[in-house]
């Protein structure tokens, strides 16, 4: 059975005087400002912070933390920014050694996994290719819709319908409109990067313009096709960049009210060329920083319901402290994922329900599986996969 969660706050607790005043206002439901957003990246008391974000997380969710059985389809790794975003390990340009472009029936095979049942979630996402335009995943969420009816299709960021819109010399909203008519049901959050001008010119300096990718979402938003919204953090970005990033995603949330959730993504360094510059290879972000970045995505963004972390890229133990950081929604059990595994991450490319659950239950939480908007399933008990409630 699940059990009701604390929802105290004792601010004598917290050793940071100016926190203590963020604090104040954050149990009484006021909206934060971007000085107070600027003293949350900053403050000395990490743990003050992560107790006011667990504070509010518990206020809207319990204790409860929500995952979803989803796999990851790749379906190629070609893109044409090869040369200009220079943090992805990913991408190939078309002659380049370990280049793919998967045909339909190569997409259809590596989706077959979902045919036990289990799987609720595809989650698509690859690299501008020339070749890849809408009549290529138009085709695609046909055929895995009449195969796995069943199966939520999550796929292509933003800058994956812009880049459509561009070789189809079709509107954004067309294309929009043409994918969830062939079976698209929630855009992913990816591509957002950070929004500064600056810090875009120096990691991506051709992709997607900041206010465009806004543009897109909002367009999503008004179709009615939800979404989700991320920021990579740790690499050349300061913290006036991500306060800015973090009150443009609010801004858009308060006019659309379209984002589902919030997914703070951390940069890997690790074979490509940002990381070579910076001289960073084979290193990480840091847990502090790590576990920051989803606590003050919590407290900052009060318009966003679920904040999730993304073992993948921060290893299953980091997820699960940062369960007492304000986060209510943990990456499920991704199947074969490849783009961070390209940059360096070491975990393992995807976790069983039983993990998922022990990861939760050891946390001091009670699990529950979930659909891709976020209506929970079933709730499972503390000792077994039984579930007891739905």
């Amino acid at each position: 059975m699940t059990r009701p969660a604390d929802t105290s706050l004792d601010l004598a607790k917290i050793s940071d005087r100016a926190l203590r005043a963020v604090g104040e206002k954050v149990g009484s439901h006021q909206r934060l400002s971007h000085a107070d957003a600027e003293l949350l990246f900053t403050s000395p008391d990490l743990l003050g912070v992560g107790m006011l974000a667990d504070y509010a997380n518990r206020r809207k969710h319990g204790d409860i933390v929500t995952f979803a059985a989803n796999q990851h389809i790749n379906p190629t790794n070609v893109c044409y920014l090869r040369k200009t975003c220079v943090f992805c390990s990913f991408a190939r340009l078309p002659k380049e050694e370990g280049a793919y472009h998967y045909t339909l029936d190569q997409v259809f095979a590596e989706a077959e996994t979902a045919a036990n049942g289990l799987t609720k979630e595809f989650h698509i996402v690859g690299g501008l290719d020339m070749k890849a335009g809408l009549q290529y995943y138009s085709d695609m969420f046909r055929g895995l819709k009449a195969r796995h009816p069943q199966v939520h299709i999550k796929a292509l960021t933003a800058v994956e319908i812009a880049h459509i819109s561009r070789i189809d010399k079709i509107s954004i909203e067309d294309v929009l409109i043409a994918l969830r008519e062939a079976g698209l049901d929630t855009l992913p959050g990816g591509g957002a990067e950070v929004f500064g001008k600056g810090v875009r010119m120096a990691i991506a300096d051709k992709k997607l313009a900041a206010e465009d990718w806004i543009d897109v979402h909002r367009t999503a938003h008004r179709l009615g096709i939800r979404s989700n919204c991320t920021m990579l953090y740790g690499h050349v970005e300061s913290i006036e960049d991500r306060v800015e990033h973090l009150s443009m995603l609010r801004d858009l949330q308060d006019e659309s009210h379209g984002f589902l959730a919030y997914i703070p993504l951390a940069y890997h360094p690790d074979n490509n060329e940002l990381g070579i510059e910076l001289g960073r290879q084979g290193t990480a972000t840091t847990g502090f920083d790590d576990l920051r970045n989803l606590a003050v995505g919590r407290l900052f963004l009060d318009n966003f319901e679920h904040i999730k972390t993304h073992w993948i890229m921060v290893t299953p133990f980091l997820s699960q402290t940062s369960l007492a950081f304000g986060v209510n929604d943990l990456e499920g059990t991704v199947v074969r994922e490849k783009i961070y595994h390209e940059a360096g991450a070491h975990t393992a490319q995807g976790l069983s329900l039983d993990e998922i659950l022990d990861l939760i239950r050891s946390a001091g939480k009670t699990p529950a599986e979930r659909d891709s908007f976020y209506n929970v399933l079933r709730v499972f008990d503390r000792t077994s996969t039984v579930a007891v409630a739905a």
